[in-house]
């Protein structure tokens, strides 16, 4: 029987307590008397992290006064941190003074690798650090990514690490989620538990937002990495698309759209059955796009399900090549994601509020998005649907925003779609799923092309939780993984299957699905099946999920 490494160090119940101990009598104000650190010890003791007891109770009046604060996609320049602007390399942390030969334990940490950002590191104690995220380049305003190594470790070595220059205030940090781990013996990401992980506002740190959690480390000659979320960088990007291209499959077509600031790739993918296998036949035309903020790394997991499913051999997949069009760049701000930026290009914009009027020098990638969707818009095709991938870091599951019309006949169509995918995918919120005229999003993809396109198409932004889904029924939230949102991209892309059904685009008797698969039943399988793309019924991926999910233990 196979074994799955894990990472499970237990232990750290000592440290924790007086970490504890001194954070929550900081975090009240008040000096401590014997009743009042026994009670806190007591908690300590008793409850998990995720409980968070006495950090929630000096929260709960700050909490109800952000809730009318700024909108949370944008930043805050406080933290001090503005001089931060580049990454640790190789930096041995050593306690203050110390002159002597290095050892094991003094630790080393390093974020100057692609996608990688971590911008200081202090000293606190022998089992406590304090790390601040690097800001986007050019842009002080965005810090929520990290993703950096930590190696001379010490078997059992306890630490805290303390992430304390967050720029926003609501996270999902709030509702269980915890960073991801690896190391070079057990390479695949691993989600922390949500008892080692703390999420407060600290007084010491001009009462910023921090979030800390704790950590011992098992094995001596282990470098372990550290994360926001799994990261997926520009390289990965390109040695995926190179394998697509090394299949030579007719129904696909990989071709160089533009390049960025430092002259990367912008890729943009063509998939749908060649024009001589029916020449006479009218194709609609959807247009995918995913990681203009470069820090949402799930975008690209689910944008892989969406072509992983299109270039498969499923029937399904097969049958939308045939009546669609597919147009798909995997990643829109390169360079944001290879500088390891949260929200921001190179230049420090943010590519999703210059839709308007982008600049072919300072949004080379942008301008070139945009022309090609111009061309398309104009094309007797037409385009019928333009989707942006993002995620989202303070809400649960995939959900999506849509634009406000005055008709309502229109406004009942562009309903269509979001309902069936719901029905598609367990973890896709309809209820989650809003329409808006929000005028600090006017110059995003979504509200731009929406004004741009005829009242035929339909432009979405696809969101999905940095964390974790609910499904009908269940008690507690569910963490995705990479398969699971590679998964809702599978279901996305099926979802097209259902929608031109629905308008009778796709003839239901000329279908070339087999008779013994149900097409409800295939459309469906991100439910009941295991949605490989190989029509392979239901226990498969289910039970692979509970496999990864049973990976971490107590570190």
């Amino acid at each position: 029987m196979k074994t799955t490494k894990q990472i499970v160090v237990v232990g750290l119940e000592p440290i924790l307590t007086l970490w504890l101990r001194n954070l929550t009598v900081e975090a009240s104000g008040n000096h401590p008397t014997p009743s009042h650190l026994s009670l806190s010890l007591h908690c300590v003791a008793v409850a998990t992290l995720s409980q968070r007891c006495a950090l929630v109770c000096c929260a709960k009046m700050e909490r109800k006064m952000e809730e009318n604060m700024r909108d949370v996609d944008t930043g805050s320049e406080a933290g001090g941190e503005d001089a931060l602007v580049g990454n640790v390399n190789k930096l041995m942390v050593t306690p203050t003074g110390y002159t002597g030969v290095p050892r094991k334990g003094h630790l080393v940490f390093d974020a100057c690798f692609e996608s990688g950002n971590l911008g200081r590191v202090d000293y606190i104690s022998e089992f406590e650090f304090d790390l601040f995220i690097r800001p986007d380049t050019c842009n002080p305003r965005f810090r929520v990514w990290f993703n950096f190594t930590v190696e001379n470790v010490r078997e059992t070595q306890r630490v805290i690490f303390n992430i304390v220059n967050f720029s926003k205030t609501k996270s999902l940090y709030r509702d269980g989620m915890s960073p991801v781990v690896k190391s070079t013996s057990r390479p695949k990401w691993q989600r922390l538990p949500t008892k080692n992980v703390y999420y407060y506002r600290c007084p010491d740190h001009r009462r910023n937002y921090v979030m800390s959690f704790a950590f011992c480390f098992d094995r001596e000659d282990d470098v372990y990495q550290f994360a926001y979320c799994y990261p997926y960088t520009y390289t990965r990007l390109q040695h995926y698309l190179d394998s697509l291209e090394r299949r030579n499959l007719d129904y696909l077509q990989r071709e160089q759209l533009g390049l960025s600031v430092q002259q990367r790739r912008l890729d943009l993918l063509t998939i749908t059955s060649p024009a001589q296998q029916n020449p006479e036949k009218v194709k609609k035309l959807v247009v995918l796009t995913a990681r203009v903020h470069p820090g949402e790394s799930p975008a690209s997991f689910i944008c892989q399900g969406v072509i992983d499913f299109l270039v498969s051999q499923h029937p399904v997949a097969q049958t939308l090549r045939d009546h669609v069009i597919f147009k798909i760049v995997p990643m829109l701000n390169p360079d944001g994601v290879y500088l390891g930026n949260y929200r921001c290009s190179l230049m420090g914009f943010d590519l999703n509020r210059h839709w308007q009027e982008p600049s072919p020098w300072a949004h080379p990638t942008l301008h070139a998005v945009k022309q090609l969707i111009v061309r398309l818009s104009q094309d007797p095709v037409g385009l019928e649907f333009y989707i942006d991938v993002h995620a989202h870091s303070t809400m649960m599951n995939g959900f999506m925003y849509g634009n406000v019309f005055e008709e309502e006949e229109r406004v009942q169509r562009q309903a269509v779609f979001p309902r069936l995918l719901c029905h598609n995918a367990p973890d896709f919120s309809f209820s989650n799923t809003s329409f808006n005229r929000d005028v600090v999003k006017a110059g995003t993809g979504r509200r731009f092309l929406g004004g741009l396109l005829d009242d035929t198409s339909y432009c979405y932004t696809l969101e999905v939780s940095f964390y974790s889904y609910m499904t009908a029924g269940s008690t507690s939230p569910v963490p995705y993984t990479e398969d699971t949102y590679m998964k809702l991209g599978r279901n996305v892309a099926r979802t097209f299957l259902d929608y031109y059904r629905h308008n009778n685009f796709i003839d239901d008797n000329k279908l070339q699905i087999p008779n013994h698969i149900n097409s409800m039943e295939v459309l469906s399988q991100g439910r009941h099946g295991n949605g490989n793309g190989n029509g392979r019924t239901s226990g498969g991926e289910r039970g692979a999920e509970r496999t990864n999910q049973s990976i971490t233990g107590e570190y």
